[in-house]
């Protein structure tokens, strides 16, 4: 797609970008969870703890002032979206993911569910079934805000059971709801509301959107709303391929190329050849700041933000990133993974080297660990995304 000569952004410029752009430089530290979230386009949220977690690193942000702007100010927001992976948006993002990648998610997930249920005998039209069950679950939130469990003690249809891979070893039998009202979350009519389980644990009262927000957010486009998430994304992430944003987003090739010119992006070239796409006000070169250290949750939008990732992971990927493409707690110095972390069972921090850590890194990393322990001041998090590299040090 590139028709002129374009500017190569070798690997050490792009590790400047990622020092800066993701407030993980000192000088790029931000003030708030809100700033946080907005630096990174927006954070993963499939582990409630990691986007506490996220925000720390970035911004030094208390529990207190995380909780403050989720569910006081509300100028963050989570919504199932890109690759049916749960997000935390910034408030002024959240028309554009719910009218772009998270319709496309409920259109899957409605889909798939109608034919399963109707498959495993449990309707005649799968269709018909969930567009009644779904709109009398949309009824009962706007009633008043509920947990899954209150949906199911209301609405005897989403009590139906699933079998899951029958016969099989993993397979299971479990209740519809939460695909039912994953449907819903998707679509943005309901939103995950305040929490009952506190910081580490999901347990959401479901809200509908216009009581949470005070309003439904204005619809956009499909085309304008990838094109809004990918302006976003270059300037988060960029330089990036278009293999990268494809996967990021969850996306079409043919709509991440009218997105692309959509937003005007302009043409650059990597290190090692690829061509790549920036952000049409973010061109000129960045200088790399003052070498960094940053302790980062697992999911973490940072590790997980390219399909490619050679230029800040190294020979680490096998350490750092499960059988199915989920990275886990990482250990950065100076715009490089050189390892994760875990915690002990008192809660102290402790980093875990993928091999020999340079000299200059030791004490930024055991400075960032001793933080990050007084932060959490006693709480122990496990994750479930546990990198091969954390449990080869699982005693």
């Amino acid at each position: 797609m590139h028709d002129q000569a374009v500017r190569v952004i070798t690997d050490d410029e792009r590790r400047a970008r990622l020092a800066t752009r993701h407030a993980l430089a000192p000088e790029a530290r931000v003030a708030t969870a809100e700033a946080a979230t907005r630096a990174m386009t927006c954070m993963h949220g499939t582990e409630p703890a990691n986007v506490y977690l996220s925000c720390f690193a970035r911004s030094g942000a208390s529990r207190t002032q995380i909780d403050h702007a989720l569910y006081e100010e509300r100028s963050v927001v989570r919504q199932l979206a890109m690759r049916r992976t749960v997000f935390v948006v910034p408030r002024d993002l959240f028309a554009a993911v719910r009218d772009s990648a998270a319709t496309r998610v409920a259109g899957q997930v409605s889909a798939r569910l109608a034919k399963e249920v109707q498959a495993a005998g449990l309707v005649d039209d799968g269709a018909a079934w969930l567009r009644d069950t779904a709109a009398d679950a949309l009824e009962r939130v706007r009633k008043a805000p509920a947990t899954t469990a209150q949906l199911r003690a209301d609405l005897p249809a989403l009590d139906l059971r699933l079998q899951i891979a029958p016969g099989k070893s993993y397979g299971s039998d479990v209740p519809v709801a939460s695909r039912v009202i994953a449907t819903l979350a998707a679509s943005g009519a309901i939103v995950r509301g305040r929490n009952d389980g506190g910081w580490k644990l999901s347990r959401p009262y479901w809200t509908a959107v216009e009581d949470w927000l005070g309003e439904v957010p204005q619809a956009v486009t499909a085309d304008e709303g990838y094109a809004e998430l990918v302006r976003r994304w270059l300037w988060t992430f960029g330089p990036g391929t278009e293999d990268d944003i494809v996967w990021w987003l969850g996306a079409t090739r043919t709509a991440v190329r009218r997105a692309l010119t959509d937003v005007g992006a302009v043409g650059a070239q990597l290190q090692d050849g690829r061509a790549a796409w920036l952000h049409p006000d973010d061109t000129a070169a960045v200088v790399m700041p003052e070498p960094w250290a940053a302790l980062l949750p697992a999911l973490d939008p940072t590790t997980m933000g390219w399909k490619e990732r050679a230029f800040y992971l190294g020979p680490h990927g096998e350490l750092i990133f499960d059988r199915n493409g989920n990275g886990g707690p990482t250990a950065w110095w100076d715009g490089r993974i050189v390892g994760g972390w875990k915690q002990q069972d008192d809660g102290t921090v402790v980093v875990l080297p993928a091999a020999e850590l340079p000299a200059a890194a030791v004490e930024p990393l055991a400075q960032a660990a001793a933080a990050l322990t007084q932060w959490l001041d006693g709480d122990v998090v496990r994750s479930t995304y546990q990198s091969p590299l954390a449990r080869a040090h699982t005693s």
